[in-house]
């Protein structure tokens, strides 16, 4: 035991005497953090505001007394999350949906790559010689065994082929198959065309509940996988939601047609920008480990907190009744400020009869477009008409995953003016879609030296 002492004293003298530190304590060297803004993201910078209405509760609801509370900074989409957006979403899941089933099928009949057809789409984690000693360890142990629920899980596809998406040039039977199975049959057909089966459009995600593992004192069961979600918009929600009326060419046009690409996304329940949120930071996390070798991945994507919402939306204004500050819904000229419902039964007063192009009207201080009317946005908080009385004074939020109320904010194209103030709370359940709810996210800022609140 001595000599072992004796030898690893040694090796820890050589060691210091063969670095540059000089038997220093310099810290870890070749780490250096260099801050990205995301695309289409603006900075909230942190600090303390007053939550809660300023002003009468015409409504007298009584939900949202004034609290000083302070939230840190964070970066936010400047729009809502447009129907070009969410179908990048939609595109990728059924992209991935159709390359894996290709790919079990192709195993199912024993094709592989190199003998064409749907061998060219087998898993792309099969072959020995091309697997590094860590691809091929996770294989034999994991991957090539599943999980309870997903006897494919962790398996690789083979994303460099591209998918045949002409009929006349599907290159065997198989893949006419896999393809066949992705839409309605036949006698659903809609003026001769056959559609996409949207309910086989799925997404699964891993969420860590980290406020669950803190109560539990340990880390069983706070890191869980979500059921499927089903992630194609609710385009009835056109007709649901209007009883007696006729919207069909919304429900027919609204999220997939190009003259809309641009408007906000609705028809999404809160769960399913939950997913969004997910897919978002997987995809950009994807690509830095591919091509950005060595560099960190980001900071999750999600939604607001209601507090944080807020707080953007006041733009840094104190008090403000809407997020341009005054308590008047039109400017100095008579024009109106945001995309709501002005007069009873006049959805048109302000220009628009449903939603606009999410970079309409000007922006608030922030540079966040529409944070008032166009359309309601879902938060990450769960309501409760007394939560103001207990949350936390520093980034408050009720993160309760049994109470199916979540809080939306902020009013829409079909709400009265007092929708739209900033301190207005509103609610919809989790698993329900409308057509005048959408969402947009945040993302956590690294850092604590921006404050709205310093000292100029």
């Amino acid at each position: 035991m001595k000599k072992f002492i004796a030898l690893a004293a040694l090796a820890s003298v050589l060691t210091s005497c063969g670095s540059s530190d000089k038997g220093e304590l310099v810290g870890v060297k070749g780490r250096k953090w260099h801050p990205e803004k995301p695309y289409g993201m603006t900075l909230v910078p942190g600090g303390a505001y007053i939550m809660g209405k300023s002003d009468d509760d015409l409504a007298n609801v009584q939900d949202a007394p004034t609290k000083t509370v302070t939230v840190r900074s964070f970066y936010m989409d400047e729009t809502e999350i447009t129907n070009s957006e969410y179908k990048q979403f939609v595109n990728w899941v059924k992209d991935s949906t159709i390359r894996m089933r290709l790919a079990i099928l192709a195993e199912e009949v024993g094709q592989t790559k190199g003998t064409g057809g749907i061998g060219e789409f087998a898993f792309d984690d099969t072959d020995p010689a091309t697997m590094s000693p860590y691809d091929k360890y996770m294989y034999e142990n994991y991957y090539s065994v599943g999980t309870g629920d997903d006897p494919f899980a962790g398996r690789k596809l083979n994303k460099k082929v591209k998918l045949i998406t002409d009929p006349q040039k599907y290159p065997d039977e198989y893949y006419v198959e896999v393809m066949d199975s992705m839409y309605l049959p036949a006698a659903e057909s809609y003026n001769g065309l056959r559609t996409m089966d949207v309910s086989k459009l799925k997404f699964r995600y891993s969420e860590a509940n980290l406020n669950e593992a803190v109560k539990k004192k340990g880390r069983k069961d706070f890191y869980k996988k979500t059921e499927p979600i089903g992630i194609y918009p609710d385009t009835t929600v056109w007709i649901k939601d209007f009883a007696y009326s006729y919207n069909e060419p919304m429900h027919n046009d609204y999220f997939w047609h190009q003259a809309y690409d641009d408007y906000p996304v609705v028809g999404v329940t809160w769960k399913q920008a939950k997913a969004f949120c997910a897919w978002r930071t997987l995809y950009k996390n994807a690509f830095i480990k591919a091509k950005k070798k060595g560099r960190n991945q980001i900071n999750s994507f999600r939604l607001p907190t209601e507090a944080e919402w807020e707080y953007a939306a006041r733009g840094g204004l104190e008090s403000g009744t809407f997020p341009w500050g005054g308590p008047y819904a039109k400017n100095d000229r008579g024009c109106f400020l945001a995309n709501f419902k002005p007069n009873r039964g006049d959805y048109a007063a302000d220009g628009a009869l449903y939603t606009v192009e999410a970079k309409s009207y000007d922006p608030n201080d922030y540079n966040l477009y529409n944070m008032s009317g166009n359309v309601a946005e879902w938060t990450n908080s769960s309501y409760d008409a007394s939560s103001y009385e207990y949350v936390s004074t520093m980034n408050p939020n009720v993160p309760d995953a049994k109470n199916e109320r979540k809080v939306t904010r902020g009013g829409s194209w079909k709400d009265v003016a007092y929708f739209l103030q900033v301190s207005t709370r509103d609610f919809e359940y989790a698993d329900s879609a409308r057509s005048f709810i959408g969402f947009r996210t945040v993302q956590d800022y690294m850092g604590v030296q921006n404050t709205g609140n310093t000292p100029k």
